[in-house]
């Protein structure tokens, strides 16, 4: 990104957080409160995916906030900034549920809140396996100006994100979400397949796609010292994600894919960062999209809320 691009960003998150100050305030004072060692903290086994998921769940009764980003080059258009945060919390040891907060700004153009997400993933078979199973299901309350690109499915296109927001937020969407998780770990590495399918709770039919990642940490043994900087705590891999048309047309032609390495460093704090580059593969996809995050895991969280109303 260029230096007059994040300078444009810089701009926009301010006009962002002043458009929403008090939906934002909330997760920027957790996370604030993370960070300055509010609370302790513990090291949950993570995969650096932003759009493919594993079959790792959240630790039961943790808490993980996590605030993420994605940057979007736009044909035809304004490019674009889409922040969201995340409150993953594990529930039980074969339940993670988890709740997302939507906005984006886009250059030239304006800046907005543009829903709500609620996730459920249930994992049926407990244990190691060859191949992990995981069920997922999520309800989202979003309008037509939402560009978070979390998942890709049916037709959706770089063409969409080309609207002017006052014309796209004036859609809503209430649509239900699923997913078939398959994933695997083998010697280090992570394997993880999702099969998506997603219905507007209207007339629409459902939409398909597909994500499929791969990762692994820069060495597998931990070194006896615990340290920031140590190989294990760094993690490489790569997605590939895209549409699969929709149940009257299930095509891969008119859909958009992408590929995008990432990098991501977890440190013994609880505290983790993840960048990936996104590169679309055909002419219905952005050509370029940048993502990152940062997370920090709150260790006993469910403990801690429940001790203070005994």
């Amino acid at each position: 990104m260029s230096f007059a691009a994040f300078c444009r960003y810089a701009l926009l998150l301010r006009h962002l957080t002043t458009r929403s100050r008090l939906v934002a305030s909330l997760p920027l004072l957790l996370v604030g409160w993370a960070l300055l060692g509010g609370a302790q903290s513990a090291a949950a086994q993570e995969t650096p995916y932003f759009v493919t998921y594993s079959h790792h769940l959240e630790e039961p009764g943790n808490l993980e906030i996590e605030l993420s980003s994605i940057y979007g080059t736009q044909k035809q258009g304004n490019d674009f900034i889409a922040p969201w945060v995340e409150f993953e919390y594990g529930a039980k040891a074969w339940w993670t549920t988890e709740f997302y907060l939507d906005w984006q700004g886009t250059f030239r153009d304006s800046a907005l809140f543009t829903g709500f997400r609620w996730e459920n993933r249930f994992r049926p078979l407990m244990g190691e396996h060859w191949i992990n199973p995981v069920l997922y299901v999520e309800y989202e309350n979003t309008n037509g100006a939402d560009k978070t690109m979390i998942e890709v499915v049916g037709f959706d296109s770089q063409a969409d994100h080309a609207v002017p927001n006052s014309v796209a937020q004036q859609e809503h969407q209430h649509e239900l979400e699923t997913k078939l998780i398959l994933s695997s770990d083998y010697k280090g590495w992570n394997i993880s397949e999702n099969f998506i399918g997603e219905k507007n709770l209207g007339h629409d039919p459902w939409e398909f796609g597909y994500a499929v990642g791969v990762s692994r940490p820069l060495r597998l043994a931990a070194t006896a010292d615990s340290c920031n900087f140590c190989r294990e705590n760094f993690l490489v891999g790569a997605e590939i994600y895209g549409g699969l048309g929709t149940s009257w047309n299930a095509t891969l032609s008119g859909t958009s894919h992408y590929i995008a390495p990432m990098v991501g460093w977890q440190l013994p704090s609880g505290a983790s960062f993840r960048i990936s580059p996104g590169f679309g593969l055909n002419d219905d996809s952005h050509r370029f999209i940048l993502r990152w995050g940062l997370s920090y895991e709150i260790d006993g969280f469910g403990h801690r809320v429940r001790s203070l109303f005994r």
